[in-house]
């Protein structure tokens, strides 16, 4: 890696734990730079603006869940079960941060990011999760029974709808409250609750062994 790269690594880290803290809103270019230890002249030489520092950072986390969760699933030494269970940590682990508030944040001051985020949560529902489903169909761990697409497309459409501040506003406080799940947890139960209602019965028992 060279220095440049270095430099805007450690840049897209800071404002992205910024972004987290205080919302995209709240967050200034001052507050990144301070939190650098750098001039704001120099911070503009390496991203033009904040909206610039929030793609980039996002486009980030995009790339290294992608990496993980292709590799998990292209790895065909570990036993489907564990894949499962490993997708859900993996997700969880890496989505877990992000709060409603920045994503209310993205869809009202980033409209365009929050698009790209959208896509690429179905693309990635549609393709990685179709790909898992159907290994599990093929080696007797998923109900036969059960449609592949259909399941995907109630994945997909069940976590947009469930991260979306406005879908959300739909309903009354008190669901919304009683729901009191992070988004983490919204992605943990939406694909446990849909996995538990194709999984065999044998495919149920590993599933709670691990």
């Amino acid at each position: 890696m060279s220095k440049k790269e270095e430099i805007e690594s450690k840049i897209l880290d800071v404002a992205y734990k910024l972004f987290l803290v205080q919302g995209y809103k709240n967050t200034t270019m001052d507050d990144i730079a301070q939190g650098l230890a750098m001039s704001k002249k120099t911070l503009y030489k390496y991203f033009p603006g904040k909206m610039e520092l929030l793609a980039a950072s996002f486009d980030l986390l995009k790339k290294r869940l992608s990496l993980k969760v292709e590799s998990l699933v292209d790895n065909q030494y570990i036993p489907f079960t564990v894949k499962l269970k490993s997708m859900l940590t993996i997700v969880a682990s890496d989505l877990a941060p992000i709060n409603p508030e920045l994503l209310e944040d993205l869809r009202d001051h980033a409209p365009e990011i929050w698009k790209e985020l959208q896509h690429y949560i179905r693309d990635s529902a549609y393709l990685r999760f179709q790909k898992l489903i159907q290994e599990g169909v093929k080696k007797g761990f998923v109900a036969s029974h059960v449609n592949v697409s259909l399941v995907v497309f109630i994945y997909a459409s069940a976590i947009q709808n469930l991260i979306d501040p406005k879908f959300l506003s739909q309903f009354p406080s008190e669901m919304k409250n009683n729901l009191g799940l992070t988004t983490a947890e919204i992605f943990d139960q939406a694909i446990q609750i849909i996995y538990q209602g194709i999984l065999t019965d044998e495919a149920k028992r590993e599933f709670q062994k691990i």
